[in-house]
């Protein structure tokens, strides 16, 4: 009779949903994802308990462990963690006053750029050059410079529709300024952060050395900071900065990318990956770059198994360490993937906040992605519209060389440089609505793309 009673239990607690219409799955899995508060639970965790799991630090090793058991809870058949090698990178004191006779003295926010180098404890004294671009640097030359910190200080267009052709524009000047700068004598510099916002959180990110060019500290500060500065720097061209900024550098170390799978029925050697990036700027809570993502991507995971939906081909859930500042994880993937010989049939990443789902983007050509572009019909009940070519992610970019089909999750993006690498990038920023309906739309996309072939 107790069996008989489990044997009943287990046929009302596991809908089967394979014989049913792709329609009515793929409104089980928005109904799932909307009244289940799991993952709002797990993006709190992630964002209060590991908040600043940027590589090789206490925190990144929690992140590592606690979704290590999200994915276990969500029910994969497997779950294991991949070695990964990455940076370590500390952050220490950092001050940035500006003096002058005109005005006084004044403190701005800034925040120093991953993988700069550092001052000395009692820091740098200098006068400052404002400039835009690297053209206006070769312009000037190195007697104008030599000496001297460069203040770059482009803004991101705001009259870009798309924010990240806007993020794009001015980004260079945070990843290459300090080394552009160097060549011309400059002893540091100070970058505008890369944000349509204007307010008082300075958004770091990585910066990087050219070889054999001298190493000079790299900080970035807040908008409203960079509209100060260049405002005094105008009426009062000898001003000084006295910076301080001790982050260090240290060895290489170890981390993890953690990851879980469903077991195909039917071609089990064929992997559909859908992942995010566990890493986060030390600075930040990281919730929309990238515990969201992450999350979306253990949800894949807890749907399928929740609804009974019983894929074809294996379907991974990869939580990525080092996005940020070097992509070890995901060439690390790719290239046990690759030792493998493992067939990697399509591969999503979620790296653009959770915001509102838009739609897909897909590296493809021809007749697939017209395919693909066709699958838009079942997501229209949800406003889920805009499926293009493009897509793809730096974490998943490694897999194309084995084949696997790039696809981008698009949400709407207008608020997410608002909170990019910042102390801005909270829980509390986040919709869980919002969040949850990205991650019906995700697992709706791979079961489509599994169960048409597509």
């Amino acid at each position: 009779m107790y069996k008989l009673w489990i044997l009943l239990a287990s046929i009302i607690l596991v809908p089967v949903v394979k014989s049913q219409e792709p329609e009515k799955v793929i409104r089980s899995v928005f109904d799932e994802a909307l009244a289940d508060n799991t993952a709002d639970l797990t993006l709190k965790y992630l964002c209060k308990n590991t908040k600043g799991r940027i590589d090789g630090s206490p925190a990144a090793a929690e992140a590592v462990e606690y979704t290590r058991q999200a994915l276990i809870r969500a029910g994969a058949d497997s779950v294991w963690l991949q070695k990964v090698s990455v940076p370590r990178w500390e952050r220490g004191d950092e001050h940035c006053r500006i003096v002058s006779q005109m005005f006084g003295s004044e403190d701005i926010s800034i925040a120093a750029l991953g993988l700069s180098v550092g001052t000395s404890p009692e820091g740098i004294v200098a006068k400052l050059i404002e400039v835009h671009d690297f053209e206006q640097l070769r312009t000037l030359g190195k007697k104008n410079i030599e000496g001297k910190i460069v203040f770059f200080n482009r803004p991101v267009d705001n009259l870009l529709i798309n924010s990240f052709a806007g993020y794009s524009g001015a980004v260079n000047q945070r990843t290459n300024g300090a080394s552009e700068a160097s060549k011309y004598g400059a002893i540091a510099v100070i970058v505008r952060s890369a944000t349509q916002a204007m307010d008082d959180f300075p958004h770091t990110g990585v910066t990087r050395y050219e070889e054999n060019i001298s190493r000079i500290p790299a900080v970035a500060v807040s908008t409203l900071g960079a509209e100060k500065l260049s405002h005094w720097l105008r009426s009062d061209p000898q001003l000084t900065v006295h910076l301080t900024s001790t982050c260090r550098n240290y060895p290489d170390t170890w981390s993890y990318n953690v990851i879980g799978e469903i077991l195909g029925k039917q071609k089990p050697e064929e992997i559909i990956t859908v992942g995010g990036h566990l890493d986060a700027w030390d600075i930040s809570e990281g919730a929309h770059d990238n515990a969201g993502g992450c999350v979306q991507s253990v949800e894949v995971i807890r749907i399928f198994k929740k609804l009974g939906i019983s894929p074809k081909r294996t379907v991974r859930a990869v939580m990525f360490m080092n996005e940020e500042m070097s992509g070890t994880g995901g060439k690390r993937y790719a290239a046990e993937a690759k030792a493998n010989n493992e067939i990697h049939y399509a591969a999503l990443e979620s790296d653009r906040g959770v915001a509102s789902p838009r739609g897909f983007g897909f590296d493809a050509e021809g007749a697939r992605l017209e395919k693909l572009q066709s699958l838009s019909s079942y997501f229209i009940p949800y406003n889920i519209r805009d499926f293009d070519k493009g897509g793809g992610g730096s974490d998943i970019a490694p897999l194309k060389e084995l084949g696997a089909l790039q696809v981008g999750f698009m949400p709407d993006t207008q608020r997410y440089f608002w909170y990019h690498h910042s102390a801005n990038d909270t829980y509390e920023q986040v919709n869980i609505r919002e969040m949850q309906l990205g991650s019906a739309s995700i697992a709706a996309l791979i079961y489509l793309i599994d169960l048409l072939d597509y």
